[in-house]
């Protein structure tokens, strides 16, 4: 138990399955339907992001690969355990959305550049921007708040608060340990790392959104870093 997890009374429910139909790797999941205790505070869908308005369709849910899905699960279980939940701040993006993000920020250490030949993972469904709360659902103090383009950002915390760098430890821990990449860049940011087996979904209406199934969770990985989008390779973390 990490500092400040001990005065977390209670639990998160357990996740409820929706439905016993398969899942289709060809079909993006809401992530409400794989574990509703996880939070959905999907930014880009509201005004408190970095274009101060909503980018994203009215009632988009948050949704990522089958696969993707299983990780945030086990990212989930592990937290649970430790007295936190995931909050998703972004999940699967539409491809014009993602443009006109680009068209306003023009840089490419935080946003990825639709023309490289990657673009955006978060347009394949297999990224997500995720943070921590408490089991009640209260935010956590991270390095910073979403849509921070600062060197405080980075997944290395060089800050002075211990509950900081704990809580963003436990987050990276969670998340490696369901097998996701992290960006350098941008502390919240995760990637599965089997990234390359999907095509981007240029929008939400031409994929099936699957409810889920009861899952099995895959075993835990190393956490990895990663430089970029374009380039994901596994490295070593710092202590």
């Amino acid at each position: 138990m990490i500092a400040g997890a001990s005065s977390l009374a209670g639990a998160a429910p357990s996740p409820t399955p929706i439905s016993s139909r398969p899942w289709s790797e060809a079909e993006l999941i809401d992530i409400k339907s794989a574990d509703p205790t996880i939070v959905i505070d999907l930014r880009y869908a509201t005004s408190r992001n970095v274009l101060q308005r909503p980018l994203y369709p009215a009632g988009l849910p948050a949704l990522v690969r089958a696969s993707v899905a299983k990780r945030l699960v086990a990212a989930q279980s592990f937290l649970v355990q430790r007295g936190f939940r995931l909050k998703i701040w972004d999940a699967y993006r539409p491809k014009a959305a993602h443009e006109e993000l680009w068209r306003t920020i023009q840089n490419d250490h935080f946003v990825a550049n639709p023309s490289d030949g990657v673009g955006s993972l978060h347009t394949r469904g297999v990224a997500v921007d995720a943070t921590l709360v408490d089991l009640e659902g209260n935010d956590v103090l991270m390095p910073t708040d979403f849509d921070s383009f600062t060197p405080d950002a980075t997944m290395h915390y060089r800050g002075s608060d211990p509950l900081v760098r704990a809580h963003l430890r436990i987050l990276q821990r969670a998340m490696g340990g369901a097998g996701f990449y992290g960006l350098r860049m941008e502390w919240w940011h995760f990637v599965a790392p089997d990234w390359k087996h999907y095509h981007v979904i240029p929008e939400v209406s031409l994929v099936a959104i699957s409810v889920a199934s009861p899952i099995q969770t895959p075993s835990p990985s190393p956490f990895k870093l990663a430089k970029s989008a374009e380039a994901l390779k596994p490295m070593r973390d710092s202590p």
